[in-house]
């Protein structure tokens, strides 16, 4: 199969939303299944509820600025409940932990190099009918996660396998 030739899983989400960790679950699975044929875009879309999610999403920027976007953004996840008590200190950390330069991810916290980004999925997410995460978005079709993940991953591996079969 070639590189590309899947249509493109885009991945809404929210760095402090516990369904989110549930849904890179869902993730993991699909990247198994379909490999590099499958391209997993992570979109951001903090919820205002989530005080330390719009931080979070800029230095997973930064991280993905460097290379390591996946691997922070799944060690984040898999910390979610300590973002609320330990915000800034826990994102510095969990870069720290997987190889992230620390000072660059807190001067971009700084600086807001990122916000842009950030921002602008936000905007085009509320602009496609985003209203909680975890959302996908997959051949043109969005699936919204929410609290029940049941039934997503294979609504989306149907629409994939209907891209392949066209």
């Amino acid at each position: 199969m070639i590189d590309g030739s899947l249509p493109r899983l885009e991945f809404w989400c929210d760095l402090q939303c516990p369904d989110c960790r549930t849904a890179l679950g869902d993730v993991r699975a699909l990247r198994a299944q379909y490999g590099d044929a499958l391209s997993v875009e992570l979109r951001h879309f903090p919820l205002e509820k989530h005080k330390h999610a719009y931080a979070a999403a800029e230095a997973a920027e930064e991280a993905f600025a460097q290379g390591l976007g996946w691997p922070f953004v799944e060690a984040l996840l898999a910390r979610v409940e300590e973002l609320d008590s330990r915000g800034q200190r826990l994102l510095l950390e969990v870069a720290r932990e997987v190889g992230v330069d620390v000072e660059e991810v807190d001067t971009a916290l700084i600086d807001g190099r990122h916000m842009l980004t950030v921002d602008s999925d936000q905007a085009e997410g509320k602009a496609i009918g985003v209203t909680g995460t975890p959302t996908y978005v997959i051949g043109g079709e969005r699936l919204d996660g929410g609290q029940s993940q049941d039934g997503l991953r294979e609504r989306i591996v149907a629409v994939i396998e209907a891209a392949k079969a066209s």
